[in-house]
């Protein structure tokens, strides 16, 4: 999947997130590909954390609606 397709799943991100961090921990890259490789780690990280945000926002919503008076 590239960059221009469509968001990734959270489960997606995670485990590309996983391969990434694996391969900066192991080293043997140059110092143009761990800053590509950063890069792409932190775009992950943000797609993660913005799937998670929204799965804690409906959690509440439907929290809130279920409250007596709610």
């Amino acid at each position: 999947m590239s960059a221009t397709d469509q968001t990734p799943s959270y489960e997606e991100a995670r485990e590309e997130l996983v391969d990434v961090v694996r391969r900066l921990e192991t080293g043997g890259t140059t110092l143009e590909e761990s800053l590509a490789l950063w890069e792409r780690g932190e775009a992950l990280a943000t797609v993660c954390q913005d799937w998670l945000d929204g799965a804690r926002q409906r959690l509440e919503a439907v929290m809130t609606k279920e409250q007596p008076g709610g």
